[in-house]
Protein backbone atom coordinates (compact mmCIF):
# COMPACT_ATOMS: atom_id res chain seq x y z
CA UNK A 1 0.00 0.00 0.00
CA UNK A 2 1.12 3.48 -0.72
CA UNK A 3 -0.45 6.23 1.31
CA UNK A 4 -1.70 8.89 -0.55
CA UNK A 5 -1.08 12.76 -0.13
CA UNK A 6 -4.48 14.89 0.55
CA UNK A 7 -5.15 18.30 -0.67
CA UNK A 8 -4.08 20.49 2.03
CA UNK A 9 -6.46 23.81 2.48
CA UNK A 10 -5.16 26.81 0.62
CA UNK A 11 -2.59 29.08 2.77
CA UNK A 12 1.09 28.74 3.88
CA UNK A 13 1.14 25.10 2.97
CA UNK A 14 0.81 24.81 -0.06
CA UNK A 15 4.24 25.02 -1.89
CA UNK A 16 4.65 21.78 -4.36
CA UNK A 17 7.88 20.72 -5.17
CA UNK A 18 7.71 19.66 -9.01
CA UNK A 19 10.75 17.87 -9.33
CA UNK A 20 12.55 14.35 -9.82
CA UNK A 21 12.47 12.86 -6.30
CA UNK A 22 15.66 12.39 -4.21
CA UNK A 23 14.59 9.26 -3.15
CA UNK A 24 11.73 7.33 -4.43
CA UNK A 25 10.47 3.89 -3.03
CA UNK A 26 7.75 1.48 -4.96
CA UNK A 27 5.97 -1.14 -2.98
CA UNK A 28 9.31 -2.07 -1.06
CA UNK A 29 9.10 -4.79 1.57
CA UNK A 30 11.29 -6.61 3.57
CA UNK A 31 11.49 -9.08 6.53
CA UNK A 32 13.61 -11.43 8.72
CA UNK A 33 13.09 -15.08 8.83
CA UNK A 34 9.14 -14.48 10.16
CA UNK A 35 6.63 -11.77 9.18
CA UNK A 36 7.35 -8.43 6.93
CA UNK A 37 9.23 -6.11 9.10
CA UNK A 38 8.20 -3.09 6.10
CA UNK A 39 5.37 -4.41 3.61
CA UNK A 40 4.22 -2.75 0.38
CA UNK A 41 6.08 0.83 1.35
CA UNK A 42 6.00 3.78 -1.28
CA UNK A 43 6.34 7.20 -0.57
CA UNK A 44 9.13 10.16 -2.32
CA UNK A 45 11.39 12.87 -1.19
CA UNK A 46 11.51 15.70 -3.21
CA UNK A 47 14.81 18.30 -3.37
CA UNK A 48 14.66 20.46 -0.45
CA UNK A 49 12.13 18.44 1.49
CA UNK A 50 11.78 17.08 4.68
CA UNK A 51 10.26 13.90 5.75
CA UNK A 52 9.49 13.32 9.23
CA UNK A 53 8.96 9.27 10.17
CA UNK A 54 6.76 8.59 12.87
CA UNK A 55 5.93 5.68 14.11
CA UNK A 56 6.22 3.65 18.12
CA UNK A 57 9.38 1.66 18.46
CA UNK A 58 9.49 -1.60 16.63
CA UNK A 59 7.66 -0.42 13.34
CA UNK A 60 10.63 -0.66 11.47
CA UNK A 61 11.99 3.15 10.94
CA UNK A 62 15.54 2.40 11.31
CA UNK A 63 15.48 -0.79 8.65
CA UNK A 64 13.39 1.99 6.32
CA UNK A 65 16.71 4.23 6.37
CA UNK A 66 18.80 1.21 5.79
CA UNK A 67 17.34 0.61 3.14
CA UNK A 68 17.30 3.93 1.98
CA UNK A 69 21.27 4.05 1.87
CA UNK A 70 21.50 0.42 0.24
CA UNK A 71 22.98 -1.49 3.43
CA UNK A 72 20.29 -3.83 3.72
CA UNK A 73 18.28 -4.88 0.07
CA UNK A 74 13.88 -5.57 -0.01
CA UNK A 75 12.70 -8.41 -0.55
CA UNK A 76 10.37 -7.08 -2.79
CA UNK A 77 9.93 -3.62 -4.29
CA UNK A 78 12.20 -0.52 -6.22
CA UNK A 79 13.99 2.27 -4.34
CA UNK A 80 15.57 4.75 -6.43
CA UNK A 81 18.29 6.99 -4.56
CA UNK A 82 19.20 10.29 -7.04
CA UNK A 83 17.36 8.62 -9.65
CA UNK A 84 19.16 5.05 -9.54
CA UNK A 85 17.78 2.31 -8.86
CA UNK A 86 19.93 0.48 -6.14
CA UNK A 87 17.71 -2.66 -5.08
CA UNK A 88 20.27 -4.62 -7.50
CA UNK A 89 22.71 -2.53 -7.13
CA UNK A 90 26.56 -4.19 -5.73
CA UNK A 91 28.39 -2.74 -2.66
CA UNK A 92 31.26 -1.17 -5.09
CA UNK A 93 28.30 0.14 -6.92
CA UNK A 94 26.82 1.55 -3.93
CA UNK A 95 30.06 3.56 -2.63
CA UNK A 96 29.58 6.56 -5.41
CA UNK A 97 25.56 7.12 -3.96
CA UNK A 98 26.70 6.67 -0.41
CA UNK A 99 29.05 9.46 -0.67
CA UNK A 100 26.20 11.89 -1.75
CA UNK A 101 24.28 10.82 1.62
CA UNK A 102 25.00 11.65 4.88
CA UNK A 103 23.88 9.39 7.72
CA UNK A 104 23.23 10.28 11.55
CA UNK A 105 22.93 6.85 13.49
CA UNK A 106 21.02 6.23 16.72
CA UNK A 107 23.53 7.45 19.63
CA UNK A 108 25.52 8.70 17.29
CA UNK A 109 28.06 5.38 16.88
CA UNK A 110 31.23 7.07 16.85
CA UNK A 111 34.78 5.29 18.06
CA UNK A 112 35.64 5.61 21.35
CA UNK A 113 39.02 5.33 20.16
CA UNK A 114 39.39 8.27 17.43
CA UNK A 115 39.27 11.75 18.72
CA UNK A 116 36.75 13.75 17.29
CA UNK A 117 39.10 14.96 14.68
CA UNK A 118 39.26 11.51 13.56
CA UNK A 119 35.53 10.39 13.77
CA UNK A 120 34.51 13.23 11.63
CA UNK A 121 37.12 12.59 8.86
CA UNK A 122 36.89 9.12 9.05
CA UNK A 123 35.55 8.67 5.40
CA UNK A 124 38.49 11.47 4.00
CA UNK A 125 40.93 9.55 5.94
CA UNK A 126 39.83 6.09 4.11
CA UNK A 127 39.95 7.93 0.72
CA UNK A 128 43.34 9.24 1.12
CA UNK A 129 42.24 12.77 1.37
CA UNK A 130 45.57 15.02 2.05
CA UNK A 131 45.93 16.03 5.68
CA UNK A 132 45.71 19.68 5.63
CA UNK A 133 41.76 19.23 3.27
CA UNK A 134 40.40 17.17 6.11
CA UNK A 135 41.82 19.39 8.64
CA UNK A 136 40.19 22.16 7.08
CA UNK A 137 37.12 19.94 6.23
CA UNK A 138 36.45 18.61 9.76
CA UNK A 139 37.08 22.40 11.47
CA UNK A 140 34.12 23.42 8.86
CA UNK A 141 32.29 21.17 9.50
CA UNK A 142 32.40 21.12 13.69
CA UNK A 143 31.83 25.03 12.95
CA UNK A 144 28.45 24.19 11.62
CA UNK A 145 27.44 21.89 14.84
CA UNK A 146 29.74 24.94 17.04
CA UNK A 147 32.26 22.16 18.49
CA UNK A 148 35.32 23.50 16.85
CA UNK A 149 36.67 23.29 19.69
CA UNK A 150 36.47 19.68 20.11
CA UNK A 151 38.75 19.07 17.64
CA UNK A 152 41.53 17.40 19.78
CA UNK A 153 39.18 15.68 22.12
CA UNK A 154 38.16 11.79 22.38
CA UNK A 155 34.04 10.88 23.10
CA UNK A 156 34.53 9.64 25.79
CA UNK A 157 35.03 13.33 27.47
CA UNK A 158 31.83 14.56 25.42
CA UNK A 159 28.36 14.76 26.87
CA UNK A 160 25.41 12.42 24.69
CA UNK A 161 24.45 16.01 23.15
CA UNK A 162 27.96 16.94 21.66
CA UNK A 163 28.26 12.95 20.55
CA UNK A 164 25.52 13.64 18.94
CA UNK A 165 26.33 16.90 16.96
CA UNK A 166 30.03 15.19 16.26
CA UNK A 167 27.50 12.66 14.20
CA UNK A 168 25.72 15.07 12.48
CA UNK A 169 30.04 16.98 11.53
CA UNK A 170 30.22 13.39 10.16
CA UNK A 171 27.62 12.87 8.39
CA UNK A 172 27.99 16.97 6.80
CA UNK A 173 31.83 15.94 5.67
CA UNK A 174 30.68 15.31 2.41
CA UNK A 175 28.40 18.33 1.76
CA UNK A 176 25.74 15.46 1.55
CA UNK A 177 22.86 15.76 -1.26
CA UNK A 178 20.35 13.50 1.39
CA UNK A 179 20.72 13.34 5.22
CA UNK A 180 19.33 10.13 6.99
CA UNK A 181 18.89 11.47 10.74
CA UNK A 182 17.96 8.25 13.07
CA UNK A 183 16.81 9.06 16.14
CA UNK A 184 18.99 12.08 16.89
CA UNK A 185 17.52 13.22 19.90
CA UNK A 186 16.62 9.62 21.15
CA UNK A 187 17.58 9.77 24.89
CA UNK A 188 18.44 13.21 25.53
CA UNK A 189 17.18 15.85 27.58
CA UNK A 190 14.57 18.58 26.08
CA UNK A 191 17.22 21.38 25.90
CA UNK A 192 19.79 19.55 24.05
CA UNK A 193 16.97 18.14 22.02
CA UNK A 194 16.14 21.47 20.61
CA UNK A 195 19.89 22.16 19.95
CA UNK A 196 20.13 19.15 17.88
CA UNK A 197 16.56 20.27 16.30
CA UNK A 198 18.55 23.59 15.70
CA UNK A 199 21.33 21.83 13.71
CA UNK A 200 18.82 20.17 12.04
CA UNK A 201 16.83 22.99 10.99
CA UNK A 202 19.94 25.00 9.94
CA UNK A 203 21.11 22.67 7.73
CA UNK A 204 17.43 22.53 5.67
CA UNK A 205 16.84 26.19 5.45
CA UNK A 206 20.56 27.39 5.00
CA UNK A 207 21.86 24.61 2.84
CA UNK A 208 18.51 23.43 1.59
CA UNK A 209 19.30 19.52 2.36
CA UNK A 210 16.51 17.57 1.74
CA UNK A 211 16.46 14.61 4.89
CA UNK A 212 14.39 11.80 6.31
CA UNK A 213 14.24 12.44 10.54
CA UNK A 214 13.23 9.49 12.34
CA UNK A 215 11.46 10.40 15.51
CA UNK A 216 9.22 9.46 18.46
CA UNK A 217 9.20 12.76 19.79
CA UNK A 218 6.45 14.94 18.68
CA UNK A 219 8.08 18.34 20.05
CA UNK A 220 10.85 17.83 17.66
CA UNK A 221 8.59 17.21 14.76
CA UNK A 222 6.18 20.16 15.49
CA UNK A 223 9.21 22.35 16.01
CA UNK A 224 10.87 21.61 12.51
CA UNK A 225 7.56 22.29 10.90
CA UNK A 226 7.10 25.54 12.88
CA UNK A 227 9.80 27.83 13.03
CA UNK A 228 13.09 28.68 10.68
CA UNK A 229 16.05 28.86 10.58
CA UNK A 230 17.34 32.99 10.82
CA UNK A 231 20.91 33.21 9.77
CA UNK A 232 20.62 37.06 11.16
CA UNK A 233 20.09 36.24 14.66
CA UNK A 234 22.33 32.60 14.84
CA UNK A 235 19.43 30.29 15.78
CA UNK A 236 15.97 29.48 14.84
CA UNK A 237 12.96 31.64 15.15
CA UNK A 238 9.41 30.91 15.02
CA UNK A 239 7.10 31.49 11.71
CA UNK A 240 3.91 33.88 12.19
CA UNK A 241 1.55 31.90 13.64
CA UNK A 242 -0.49 29.89 11.58
CA UNK A 243 2.08 29.60 9.32
CA UNK A 244 4.11 26.05 9.44
CA UNK A 245 7.30 25.24 6.58
CA UNK A 246 5.84 23.73 2.96
CA UNK A 247 8.28 21.86 2.63
CA UNK A 248 8.32 19.95 6.10
CA UNK A 249 6.14 16.79 5.79
CA UNK A 250 5.05 13.76 7.44
CA UNK A 251 4.77 9.87 7.05
CA UNK A 252 3.77 7.34 9.87
CA UNK A 253 4.04 3.81 10.35
CA UNK A 254 1.91 1.44 12.01
CA UNK A 255 2.71 -2.52 11.53
CA UNK A 256 5.42 -2.21 8.97
CA UNK A 257 3.07 -0.31 6.52
CA UNK A 258 2.64 3.15 5.78
CA UNK A 259 -0.17 4.58 6.97
CA UNK A 260 0.09 8.31 7.03
CA UNK A 261 1.57 10.97 4.04
CA UNK A 262 1.37 14.31 4.58
CA UNK A 263 1.47 18.16 5.80
CA UNK A 264 1.11 18.78 9.39
CA UNK A 265 -2.43 20.39 8.87
CA UNK A 266 -3.64 16.66 7.30
CA UNK A 267 -1.20 15.41 10.36
CA UNK A 268 -3.85 16.91 13.39
CA UNK A 269 -6.86 16.87 11.19
CA UNK A 270 -6.24 13.39 10.19
CA UNK A 271 -9.53 10.43 11.20
CA UNK A 272 -7.25 7.86 11.33
CA UNK A 273 -7.51 6.21 14.74
CA UNK A 274 -3.83 4.92 15.45
CA UNK A 275 -2.23 8.64 14.42
CA UNK A 276 -4.84 10.41 17.12
CA UNK A 277 -3.62 7.96 19.23
CA UNK A 278 -0.19 8.30 18.83
CA UNK A 279 -0.55 12.19 18.86
CA UNK A 280 -2.44 12.35 22.39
Amino acid sequence: MTATRASAPPGPQDSPIAAAPVVALRHVSISFDGPPVLEDIGFAVAPAETRILLGPAGVGKSVLLKLINGLLRPDQGSIQLFGVEISTKSEEQLFPLRNRTGMVFQEGALFDSLTVRDNVAYQLVQERVPDEEIDRRVHQALTFVELDNTFAFYPASLSGGMKRRVAIARALIHQPELILYDSPTGGLDPITSTTIIELVMKQRDVYRTPSILVTHRLQDAFTLCTHRFDPELGRMAALPKGETDPNTTFLMLEEGRLIFDGSIHELVHTDNKFVREFLE
